[in-house]
């Protein structure tokens, strides 16, 4: 019989964790005798959360579902964060999880896709769950890449993210930016945690990319919320950009994420520029760029 693929999960997502702690930062003594592995041991884990070793041991292994007030504990002694307790609790939590689509691909609303199109000044997407690229608009298209040109099955912003050499150019801070979208992706994933999609998608990037394997294999995880990005731009320059996420009301799954610049910042004079460029694309950087 099969073990529960959020309960897998969540196993490794224990050990990544106890991995990270050490005793000192625990309240317990270092020892004398050398560790064969970093952070805490699985006995030392039960005995700061006040349970026995065999509990903690099966929780870890995926093999038993672990009752609230004892993951509230096991948060404490991990020193697990907001997002990181909540995933946690999500795993440990109903089994039963909606089934990824098959046979038909995301598709957004028209209605969306003319609100994205209206808005001229403002560069904005619609990611799904796997941050495939829904939708765009033609200044969002300027600011990062034309994913019109990008094969549909391709079309996943983690994917061009690690394989796309002039967007790791373009972020000022790429390796920030790429960990905090894998985070983002296996927090979304506890959603279809046998999508096979996602699936195909990791193994993809995980045998391409040597950073991507380290960096899923760290099991960090993180809501996809709000933050400010830093862009080398090679038509505007130098960008220091906000962003947010907005839920999509009849789809879950879809995020709308927008960007945006202070109004008066050399930023938002950036972003006029390029939707004047994104308008009228016989222009050269040259013409676009202010003396």
């Amino acid at each position: 019989m099969g073990q529960d693929a959020n309960l897998n999960e969540l196993g490794e997502f224990l050990k990544a964790r106890r991995a990270r702690i050490s005793p000192a930062q625990a309240g317990l003594p270092e020892g004398a005798q050398a560790r064969r592995v970093p952070g805490l041991r699985r006995e030392e884990v039960a005995v700061l959360a006040a349970i026995s070793t065999d509990y903690y041991t099966r929780v870890e292994q995926g093999r038993m579902r672990a009752s609230p007030p004892i993951l509230e504990h096991i948060a404490r002694v991990l020193g697990l964060d907001d997002d990181e307790r909540d995933y946690m609790f999500e795993l440990a939590g109903d089994p039963i999880s909606p089934r990824p689509r098959r046979g038909t691909r995301q598709k957004v609303d028209p209605q969306l896709q003319r609100l994205l199109d209206d808005l001229s000044m403002t560069p904005a997407f619609v990611i799904g769950t796997r941050t495939e690229v829904l939708a765009w608009n033609p200044i969002g298209a300027a600011l990062l890449t034309d994913f019109g040109r990008i094969p549909e099955k391709d079309r996943f912003f983690l994917r061009v993210l690690f394989t796309d050499p002039a967007l790791r150019n373009l972020y000022a801070d790429w390796e920030d930016v790429a960990r905090m979208a894998i985070a983002q992706v296996r927090r979304d994933s506890t959603r279809h945690p046998h999508d096979p999609r996602l699936a195909t998608l990791v193994g993809e990037l995980s045998m391409r990319d040597a950073q991507f394997r380290q960096w899923w294999a760290a099991h960090d995880v993180a809501h996809r919320g709000t933050g400010t990005k830093h862009l080398r731009h090679p038509i505007v320059g130098d960008l220091s950009l906000d962003w947010n996420t907005l839920s999509c009301a009849t789809d879950p799954d879809q995020s709308i994420i927008v960007w945006t610049a202070e109004p008066g910042s050399p930023s938002h004079d950036g972003l006029s520029l390029l939707a004047h460029w994104a308008a009228d694309p016989a222009r050269t950087a040259v013409e676009i760029i202010p003396d």
